[in-house]
């Protein structure tokens, strides 16, 4: 019986093949995959000169239209009380406030912020002159390793706001009445910051006793 010409393939074509393609999966790019290597290559973005505020000082930077607000903040600013935790917005480390809105500084471009306000963790107050809701989270022991933090107070204050001024939730059943910030409605609001240490009994009592103050 005569095999078509594809099927004539004899066991020593075979593993001859089999092992060109492993080699080839396997090996360093820079050696292998010379298409992938020459990404390194490429030349560099454009770069941009952005002016906004930043804690309430003008400041004016010159960086690479790539760059995200998170590392224009810690590594052109050296504002390096705002963290990079997942660098993909999953965690919300990076919580900042621009215009008094919260937005995780990773996702975002800083020549998007020309102009701009941006609040971080060191604008909020300092270990002398602490915001109420650092206040809190310290009375409250609201961290334990701390990491997470500068952004969980960040959306904390957010939040607050939030709900003074209406805004709706996911969770909030009545969009006619006033919001009111039931342990439910803080819990889902807080939702986008996480705490590898587990410390959100205390973050919700921290947030709530500062939001009764503010009632």
């Amino acid at each position: 019986m005569m095999l078509p010409e594809w099927l004539s393939l004899n066991r020593r074509t075979f593993v001859a093949g089999a092992t060109a393609t492993t080699a080839l999966t396997t090996a360093p790019f820079g050696g292998a995959l010379p298409s992938l290597a020459r990404t390194t290559d490429l030349p560099a973005g454009g770069t941009s000169d952005v002016t906004f505020e930043v804690n309430g000082e003008a400041r004016s930077v010159t960086v690479d239209t790539r760059t995200t607000l998170l590392d224009t903040l810690r590594e052109h600013l050296n504002l390096t009380g705002t963290k990079k935790g997942c660098d993909h917005g999953h965690c919300g480390a990076c919580t900042v406030l621009v215009n008094g809105t919260r937005i995780n500084a990773c996702l975002s471009l800083a020549v998007m912020h020309e102009g701009d306000s941006v609040t971080t963790i060191e604008g909020l107050g300092t270990p002398d002159d602490m915001h109420p809701m650092q206040a809190a989270f310290v009375k409250h022991d609201g961290f334990q390793c701390g990491y997470c933090t500068p952004g969980q107070i960040c959306s904390a204050v957010a939040i607050l706001d939030e709900v003074g001024r209406g805004v709706p939730s996911h969770v909030t059943d009545d969009l006619t009445a006033p919001v009111a910030l039931t342990n439910i409605e803080l819990r889902e609001r807080m939702s986008g910051n996480i705490c590898r240490c587990g410390a959100y009994s205390n973050i919700a009592e921290a947030i709530t006793e500062v939001a009764g103050g503010q009632g």
